[in-house]
Formats: structure tokens, C-alpha cells, sequence
């Protein structure tokens, strides 16, 4: 009889223990494309010539609920990725590209959204000597962001699976250097996937109840910099700091609102001022005007367990010289570091015209 609850408690412990253990199964998708230039800039009508190929090969690892986030969102793949994309154009040449990227189901887990975030390789950038018919990219090195929708059949056949639809992929340096009017590709795509280990792919974890989940208002402090230039090419690169100060509420696990004013001291600002006095005094901006910005603005994140994407819209309520317009906005993704410690790699635009990508750190508290 001893022997017999001794077994029985060593078989428990170790079911209980292989419980705790999280598995980690993952599958690979090749998807080749074929798609055309979308004409978004009247300025890169002529940088497009013929139809773009390229394809994306993607590495997913695939959740089950082991976390209680992966449940909240229906069992979403995170994973990276990388592009290549010959645009079919003798002065946009070729892309490379890799980044992060998220695997959203819907429909019985047969329709997936992916988004994907990094940066690309341009091999054949602007250049005012060899290359100044390229008004679409300033430098070799670009920010990227590509949307992906798929109707998709995993695990057909011994982990070997299918998937077609379309993708969006959108190139930009952010006004790190001029030129920046970015390109835009909308392409169809069919490919195949793999999922590795199919048969001993873990059961689903149901959600289970929700429970209620707020937390109190938060003071949040954020330094943003980095590097832009002017729309005028050869004006120069020049550094930015932005100083944010905000207060944000979380109502639940996903949603995060919040409100806050900020000061952007922009020294590319300070350059354009110069040059539009001495070349353009019709346009009544003398030099010495004030290049600094202060704004208010409103926005939310969405949380995945430490990551969170962020959408801000914010307005200039000083602002001394007329650039762009009053209205910003601002997209990206944050890193909790720890409750109060994050990071922040964002976009802030004016519409869809790009000023630059701040690279920020900020406390919570």
C-alpha cells in the first residue's frame, strides 16, 4: 500500500510539473508575391515602370494559451520575418527586409492578419550624382511595416499546409534623410507552410471567465530622440529631442488610454527657418522665429503581456512656424522593461507624411 501512494505521487508531481513546462511549437511559411507600385505621391509616378516579385519567408511561433494574454487574443503567433522585393525599376533596384511581426485568427483560424515591423535595405538609394531619379528613398537603411491577410490551411498534410491572399508592404526612412515620398506595394501571394511536430501540437487552454482588471492612473516620462532632415535635399541631418510628460489609465488587459503635452525642439527646424528666410522672404518667415513645438495629445495602447502598440493624435498649440500642419500623430510599438522602466520606437507623422522615427525611454509611475 505504501509503494502504491508513493507511485501515485511521483506520477503526480511529475504530470503537475510537466504542466508548468511551456512547449514552444513553431512553423515556417514561404509566400512569393507579385504586385504593383501604388501611385500615393503624384512626385513617384515615374519610379513606377512594371509590376514588383519578391516573397516573404516568416517564422511563427505558435501559442496555445499557455499565458493568460495568448487566450485574451485568440492563440496569436508571434515570430520574424524577411522580405525581398525587386521593384522592377532600374533606380529603386531591390529590398531587403526584416522584422518582427504578429499572427492575428479569426474565422475558425482560417483567416490570419499579420502585421510585421522592422527595417530594409535599399541597394540602390538616392544619390545627387548617380542616382537623383530616385526621389522615393534617401538612404540605404528604411524604416518598414507590411500588413498581411491570408486564408490559410495549416497541417493538410503530415504539418504541411497552404496559404493565399494579399499583402501591403510600405517603405520609408522617415525623414532621416532627403528624399522621403516612400513607396507603397499592394501584391498577392500564395505559398506554403509547415508546422513542425504536428502531431504532438499541444490542446488549446480554454480563456475560462474574464475577470475585471484596472489599475489607477499613471504618471508616465518619456525623453524621445534621434536624427531628420528637411524635406530639402542636401539641407542636412540634424538632432531632436522631444521631452513627453502624460497620464494614462489602463481599464483592462488590452486598453490603455491616455493624455499628455510634450515639447519637440527640432534642430532641422531651426535650419528650414534659415533657408526659407534667405531664399524664399515671400513666404514671411524671418529668420530667428522660434523653431520649438509644444503639443497636446491624446492616445491609447494596445497590450500584449510586455509589448504594447501605441497610437497617439496630437495638436500644436505653439507653433511659430507653419510646417506641415498642426495636427500630428504618432505610431509605434513600447517595451516594459519592468512596471515602472519602458521603451518606445515610434513614427511621428503628419498624416502620412513622415518627420522622423524617436527612439525614447520613459519611467511610470
Amino acid at each position: 500500500m505504501r509503494n502504491l501512494f508513493l507511485r501515485l505521487f511521483l506520477f503526480s508531481t511529475v504530470f503537475s510539473f510537466s504542466q508548468d513546462i511551456e512547449k514552444k511549437p513553431f512553423s515556417v511559411d514561404l509566400s512569393p508575391f507579385y504586385g504593383t507600385i501604388l501611385e500615393h505621391n503624384p512626385d513617384i509616378s515615374h519610379l513606377i515602370t512594371d509590376h514588383p516579385t519578391g516573397f516573404i519567408l516568416s517564422y511563427n511561433r505558435k501559442t496555445y494559451g499557455f499565458n493568460e494574454w495568448e487566450r485574451r487574443y485568440n492563440y496569436p503567433d508571434w515570430g520574424f520575418s524577411m522580405t525581398y522585393q525587386d521593384m522592377k525599376n532600374q533606380f529603386l533596384g531591390e529590398n531587403i527586409g526584416l522584422y518582427g511581426h504578429f499572427n492575428f485568427y479569426f474565422l475558425n483560424r482560417n483567416l490570419v492578419f499579420r502585421i510585421g515591423q522592422g527595417i530594409a535595405y535599399a541597394n540602390k538609394p538616392y544619390d545627387k550624382e548617380d542616382n537623383y531619379i530616385n526621389n522615393a528613398y534617401g538612404s540605404h537603411l528604411l524604416s518598414s511595416t507590411y500588413l498581411k491577410f491570408n486564408y490559410i490551411k495549416e497541417n493538410l498534410f503530415k504539418g504541411l499546409g497552404l496559404n493565399a491572399g494579399f499583402t501591403v508592404i510600405h517603405y520609408s526612412n522617415a525623414n532621416v534623410k532627403a528624399p522621403n515620398n516612400s513607396t507603397n506595394t499592394f501584391a498577392f501571394s500564395a505559398g506554403l507552410n509547415y508546422l513542425f511536430d504536428a502531431e504532438e501540437f499541444p490542446a488549446y487552454i480554454p480563456e475560462g471567465e474574464r475577470t475585471k482588471y484596472t489599475e489607477p492612473f499613471k504618471y508616465n516620462f518619456v525623453f524621445r530622440s534621434g536624427i531628420n532632415e528637411s524635406d530639402i535635399n542636401g539641407s542636412g541631418q540634424f538632432p531632436f529631442y522631444v521631452f513627453t510628460a502624460f497620464v494614462d489609465k489602463r481599464i483592462n488587459h488590452k486598453s490603455t488610454f491616455l493624455a499628455g503635452t510634450e515639447l519637440f525642439v527640432s534642430y532641422f527646424l531651426k535650419e528650414y527657418i534659415k533657408h526659407q528666410s534667405i531664399a524664399f522672404p515671400e513666404n514671411g518667415i524671418k529668420s530667428g522665429t522660434d523653431f520649438k513645438r509644444v503639443g497636446l495629445f491624446l492616445g491609447h495602447e494596445l497590450r500584449f503581456n510586455k509589448v504594447a502598440f501605441i497610437t497617439h493624435l496630437g495638436y500644436y498649440v505653439y507653433w511659430p512656424v507653419e510646417f506641415e500642419n498642426r495636427l500630428y500623430n504618432r505610431l509605434g510599438i513600447k517595451r516594459y522593461f519592468s512596471d515602472k522602466i519602458f521603451g518606445v520606437i515610434n513614427v511621428h507623422s503628419h498624416g502620412a507624411k513622415a518627420e522622423a522615427v524617436e527612439f525614447g525611454v520613459g519611467v511610470r509611475l
